[in-house]
C-alpha cells in the first residue's frame, strides 16, 4: 500500500544533502534553499560534534562545499547562543577540521532577485518528472545550451507547460539557473549542472 512521504518541517534535504540535515530557524532554512540552488555548492552536510582536544563537543555544524573547500555555513540571524568557554570549544573544534567561516547575513538571505526566485523554484522541489520528460530536457540543454529559459520552453515538445519540470530538475541538482542575476523568467539562464 502507498504511504505519502512525511517530512519533517525541522529536518532540510535536497540532491546536495547525504542525510537530512536540522534546520529548526528560518534563517538557516532560507540559507539552506539558497545553497541547495546555487550551482557553486557542491555539498551541503550535518556536523553533530566534533573532537576539540581530547573533548568531543556539539558543534552543530552545517558544512557546504565547493570547489574552493569546505566552508561553515554561519547564518547570522539563526547563530545558536553558547556560553564564551563552549562557543570557544566549537570554534577550535571547527579550525581543527580545517574549516573556514561562509557568512551569511539577513540582508544577503532577502537580497533580491535571488530571495524571490529561490522560494519560486523551490516550491517545485517535490514535483515528479516522468523519465521521458527528465531526459528530453537535460538532452535539449546538453545539445543547445546554455540558454535562456524561455527559448529552452519552446524547444521541449509536451502536451503541457514543462516550466514546472525545468524547475524541478533545478531542484534535483541537474540543471542550473541563473537566480542572481534577474528575475525568473523567459530570460533566466538555463544550464547543464557540471
Amino acid at each position: 500500500m502507498f504511504s505519502p512521504k512525511v517530512s519533517r518541517p525541522d529536518l532540510f534535504t535536497s540532491a546536495k544533502t547525504p542525510a537530512p540535515v536540522p534546520a529548526r530557524h528560518p534563517a538557516l532554512r532560507a540559507a539552506l534553499v539558497q545553497a541547495a540552488l546555487d550551482p557553486a555548492i557542491r555539498s551541503i552536510l550535518h556536523v553533530p560534534s566534533a573532537p576539540a582536544g581530547s573533548a568531543q563537543v556539539d558543534v552543530d555544524a552545517v558544512i557546504i562545499g565547493n570547489d574552493d573547500g569546505r566552508f561553515v555555513l554561519d547564518v547570522v540571524p539563526a547563530r545558536r547562543v553558547r556560553q564564551l568557554d563552549e562557543e570557544g570549544l566549537v570554534q577550535i573544534a571547527l579550525r581543527q577540521l580545517g574549516l573556514r567561516q561562509f557568512v551569511v547575513t539577513a540582508e544577503d538571505l532577502a537580497a533580491e532577485p535571488r530571495r524571490s526566485n529561490c522560494r519560486a523554484v523551490w516550491s517545485y522541489k517535490d514535483r515528479p518528472v516522468p523519465a521521458a520528460a527528465r531526459i528530453g530536457i537535460l538532452k535539449i540543454v546538453a545539445d543547445e545550451g546554455p540558454l535562456e529559459f524561455g527559448r529552452l520552453l519552446e524547444l521541449i515538445r509536451s502536451d503541457r507547460d514543462p516550466s514546472a519540470a525545468v524547475l524541478a530538475l533545478a531542484c534535483s541538482d541537474l540543471l542550473e539557473l541563473d537566480l542572481a542575476s534577474t528575475p525568473l523568467g523567459p530570460m533566466t539562464v538555463v544550464r547543464s549542472r557540471t
